[in-house]
C-alpha cells in the first residue's frame, strides 16, 4: 500500500500503512542487474561457499518502524553472518520512484508493494518470483502457518506476495463516554454484535449539541456538535466492511460486471451517508476538519467511538485514557476487511534463496516483538493467536490490548475475516478512480448511493477486468 497511490486515505491509513510493513524484512542486492532465475522453483542459495553478499530491500516506514527494522536485521544477520542487509526507506512517491528504478533496471532484491497500485502490474509483467515454490518446499512456513488473507497471488498457484500480518477493522470507543452516558459498550463477542438500527439508535443518544441534547431529543441542533456518536472514515477499506457485511461485494461472481453499484453495496454505503447526512451523528466533510486522529478524537471526547484499523491500538494507549473495542455493528452477518502490504522478492535477484531466508525471518514474530506489543502490529503465523504461551507475548496486561481486543479484533480475523478488494479485483485501482470521485457526492449528501454509482457504472465497468480470488 504506498502512501502517494492512496490520497484519499485519512491520516490514520497512513499510520497504517507505514506501521503495517514492519514485521517484514528489509534487503539489498549488491547488483541491480536482472538474471535468468526463473519463478519456477527456489534456487540454491549462491552464498553456501560463504560469499559475502549484500541484498537491497525497499520500502516506508515510521521512526519507530525503522528502528523495528534495525532490531530485526542485526538479528537475522548474526544468524547469516555472510550477507549484509541494507534498507532503503522511501518515505514520500514511493511507487512512482520504484517504478522508475525498474524501469531503469535499479531493482531491489526484495520490496514493500501496495498490492493495489504497483503490485500486480508489476507481477503481470513477469517482476517478481513465484513464492508459492518457496512455500511448498520449506519446512518452517508454509500456508497452513500464515493467517488468512495475507498472501496475494496473480492467479493460482503463483503468490507474488506475502504480507507482514493482518490488519483488520473494529469499533473503538470512550469507556467512560459510555459510563457517563449509562450505556453499555459495544459487544466484543461477534455473535452479540449490535444491528445497524441498534447502532444508529447509540450513536444518536451519544451525539451531544453545545446544549447537551442528543440527536434523539427535541430542539438538538445538528449544525452545532460538540460530540459525535461516531467517527466515519470514508475510504473503501472503511466502507468495505459494509459492503461485505450487507452481502455485497465490488464485482459479481464470476468476475465480469460491477457490483460496487448493486442493491446490497450500494446499501451498505447509503447506510453509512445517512450516518452523516440524516442521523447526524458523524461529521461532514466540513465538520470532519476540527476532528483529530482516532486517538485524540476518542480521549477529548470530540467523538464517543470510532470504525478504525486495528493500527490505531499504538496511539491510543499512548494517549493514556479509558479506552476499549468492540465489533463493528451487523448488516447481515459479522465482517471484517483484513488490509495489508505484501513483501516480495524481484525475479532479478542474484540471490533468491538468501531474500526468501530473510523475508521468512522478518516474518517471524519474535523479530517485531516491540511493534506487536505496541499495538502497531499483529502477527503473520497462525499459531500466534492459537497458542497461549505466544498469545501473551503481546497481548497479555498491556495498554494496547484492552479488554475487547481478543473477541473484537483476533476473534474476527480468525472467523469472520475478508479478503480487502486490491487482493482479488483485478485493476482495482482504475476502478476506483472512477467510483470515488462519485462517491464523494454520496458523502456530501448530493446524491444517494444507488444514483452516484449508476452514473459511473458504464465507465467504471471498462475498467472491469475479473477476478482473481485465489488466497
Amino acid at each position: 500500500m504506498s502512501i502517494n497511490s492512496w490520497k484519499f486515505i485519512p491520516i490514520c491509513l497512513a499510520f497504517i500503512l507505514t506501521t503495517v510493513l514492519v514485521l517484514s524484512g528489509c534487503t539489498k542486492s549488491d547488483s541491480g542487474s536482472s538474471n535468468t532465475n526463473s519463478s519456477t522453483g527456489p534456487a540454491t542459495s549462491t552464498a553456501n561457499n560463504g560469499e559475502r553478499i549484500t541484498l537491497r530491500f525497499t520500502g516506508w516506514g515510521s521512526p519507530d518502524d525503522l528502528a523495528a527494522y534495525k532490531v530485526a536485521i542485526t538479528k537475522f544477520e548474526k544468524t547469516h553472518p555472510n550477507i549484509k542487509v541494507d534498507f532503503q526507506a522511501i518515505s514520500a512517491d514511493y511507487d512512482t520512484k520504484l517504478t522508475t528504478m525498474v524501469a531503469g533496471n535499479d531493482v531491489p532484491d526484495v520490496a514493500m508493494m501496495e498490492s493495489g497500485s504497483i503490485a500486480f502490474p508489476l507481477a503481470e509483467q513477469g517482476k517478481f518470483l513465484n513464492l508459492q515454490d518457496f512455500l511448498a518446499k520449506d519446512k518452517e512456513i508454509n500456508m497452513d502457518v500464515l493467517v488468512p488473507n495475507i498472501t496475494y497471488s496473480l492467479e493460482p498457484g503463483n503468490v507474488i506476495g506475502i504480507a507482514s500480518g493482518p490488519e483488520t477493522f473494529s469499533l473503538f470507543y470512550n469507556e467512560d463516554v459510555f459510563k457517563e452516558a449509562g450505556i453499555e459498550p459495544p459487544p466484543s463477542d461477534a455473535s452479540k454484535a449490535w444491528n445497524w438500527d441498534q447502532f444508529v439508535d447509540i450513536a444518536k443518544r451519544l451525539t451531544i449539541d453545545s446544549k447537551g441534547k442528543n440527536a434523539t431529543e427535541e430542539g438538538f441542533d445538528p449544525k452545532n456538535i460538540r460530540q459525535f456518536g461516531i467517527n466515519l472514515p470514508t475510504w473503501w477499506g472503511a466502507y468495505s466492511n459494509f459492503i461485505y457485511s450487507n452481502g455485497g461485494d465490488f464485482l459479481s461472481a464470476d468476475g465480469k460486471t460491477l457490483a460496487i453499484n448493486e442493491p446490497a453495496a450500494a446499501e451498505a454505503i447509503q447506510k453509512l451517508a445517512d450516518l452523516i447526512n440524516v442521523h447526524h451523528v458523524a461529521p461532514s466533510a466540513l465538520q470532519a476538519k476540527n476532528i483529530p486522529g482516532t486517538n485524540v478524537a476518542l480521549q477529548t471526547k470530540k467523538v464517543a467511538m470510532a470504525i478504525d484499523g486495528q493500527w490505531a491500538s499504538t496511539a491510543l494507549a499512548q494517549s493514556k485514557f479509558n479506552f476499549n473495542v468492540g465489533v463493528l455493528p451487523v448488516m447481515k452477518e459479522p465482517v471484517t476487511t483484513v488490509v495489508c502490504a505484501m513483501f516480495s522478492i524481484f525475479k532479478s535477484t542474484k540471490h533468491p534463496q538468501e531474500s526468501w531466508e530473510l523475508l521468512k525471518a522478518l516474518l517471524d514474530p519474535e523479530s517485531s516483538l516491540d511493534l506487536l506489543t505496541a499495538g502497531t502490529l499483529m502477527p503473520a503465523h497462525k499459531d500466534w493467536y492459537t497458542n497461549d504461551e505466544k498469545l501473551a507475548k503481546w497481548t497479555k496486561n498491556l495498554p494496547s490490548r484492552p479488554s475487547g481486543y481478543q473477541g473484537a479484533v483476533i476473534d474476527m480475523l480468525l472467523n469472520h475475516s475478508h479478503a480487502t478488494p486490491t487482493a482479488y479485483v483485478k485493476n482495482f485501482s482504475k476502478i476506483m478512480d472512477d467510483i470515488n470521485p462519485a462517491l464523494d457526492k454520496v458523502w456530501l449528501g448530493k446524491q444517494s448511493a444507488k444514483e452516484a454509482l449508476d452514473a459511473v457504472a458504464v465507465k467504471a465497468q471498462e475498467h472491469v477486468q475479473g477476478r482473481r480470488d485465489v488466497k
